[in-house]
């Protein structure tokens, strides 16, 4: 079903909108959930709380690309979790890739809560400059959290050729960021 119609059983109060929600995104849901909290019962939670989150939500809301929506909503209730869950001791894997961009994020505060428009909208920028390849290699590590193993055998690269990867796009990312303006 197209997400334009998803969007109207929403709106109509129709409890379908939901159904067919989890049929199109449910198992990308669960997989970002996953990536960020490495438990299957509490990634089956947050998928589960995306469709009521999502339900609250629209209306009011009437999202351009429902994927992009759902797929912040089910990050952020992930986040929460991960944070709820650890409060005492860190998450090694989470700390991992926020180290991976401090080097170029726009602030000296916790990467999550850096969320400038104007750094967003520079960042935006330079993502449209890469290849897609490169792009989506980007988005699927420091957005949906996706492992450096995990990224390799889905582009069927070696783990250090993922890594040199990453590393080049932060460099140039970073290069970037500073030739806009943007404060590190």
């Amino acid at each position: 079903m197209e997400d334009t119609k998803i969007i109207e059983l929403f709106f109509e109060r129709s409890e379908y909108a939901i159904k067919e929600l989890s049929q199109k995104y449910g198992k990308l849901c669960n997989s970002i959930a996953y990536n960020i909290l490495y438990n299957k019962e509490d990634a089956e939670e947050c998928e589960n709380d995306t469709y009521l989150k999502t339900w609250q939500s629209i209306p009011p809301q009437k999202p351009l690309c429902l994927l992009a929506y759902i797929s912040k909503i089910v990050r952020n209730l992930a986040l929460d979790k991960l944070r709820y869950c650890n409060r005492q001791k860190r998450s090694a894997e989470l700390d991992s890739i926020f180290s991976e961009l401090y080097e170029c994020i726009p602030s000296n505060e916790n990467v999550q809560d850096s969320a400038d428009d104007t750094a967003i909208q520079v960042v935006n920028s330079f993502l449209t400059r890469l290849d897609p390849q490169t792009r989506i290699l980007f988005i699927r590590r420091y957005f949906y959290m996706e492992r450096v193993e995990s990224l390799a055998l889905r582009y069927g690269l070696s783990a250090s050729n993922v890594s040199t990867k990453l590393n080049r796009i932060r460099q140039k990312l970073k290069v970037y960021l500073v030739k806009e303006g943007i404060a590190l």
